[in-house]
């Protein structure tokens, strides 16, 4: 497992986590866990409960829904988030489509980091949240909700 300095220098490549300070760095790397997969591995599946945030440290994935493929990822990319936010199942499978090297967070870990690094995370936090949706719903074919 990497130290906590080395998953500070992961987490600030992260668009996500690049106007965090160090300190809230530090308090997001010490809850991440490291985690790698196989090629072709299914991290999240559609339809499944969600308990764990993941961000792409290295190596490509694609989000698909009912195998449409949807958003592909690679690394600084993140998904999960929308299952922890209001704990429903998972909306889209990912799949590794090369060999993937993580930092997980769990549900209880990702809401310490929301709470330790508010102001920073939660607006980009919820800007990918809302063009994910609006994906969705285009995939759907139904119009975005909201106004």
């Amino acid at each position: 497992m990497p130290s906590v300095d080395e998953r500070v220098a992961l987490l600030r490549k992260v668009w996500l986590f690049s106007e965090c300070t160090d300190d809230e760095l530090e308090h997001i790397a010490a809850l991440a866990q490291r985690r790698s997969v196989d090629e072709g591995t299914e991290v999240i599946v559609q339809g499944e409960p969600g308990d764990d945030f993941f961000v792409i440290i290295d190596g490509q994935a694609v989000a698909a829904v009912d195998g449409d493929p949807i958003e592909a990822m690679g690394p600084g990319a993140f998904f999960g988030e929308i299952s922890l936010l209001d704990a429903g199942d998972r909306l889209a499978t990912v799949t590794a489509k090369t060999p993937l090297d993580m930092l997980v967070l769990t549900r209880d870990d990702f809401n310490s980091m929301l709470e330790a690094a508010m102001p920073e995370v939660t607006p980009r936090l919820l800007q990918v949240v809302g063009e994910r949706l609006r994906a969705l719903a285009q995939h759907e074919g139904k119009p975005t909700i909201g106004y």
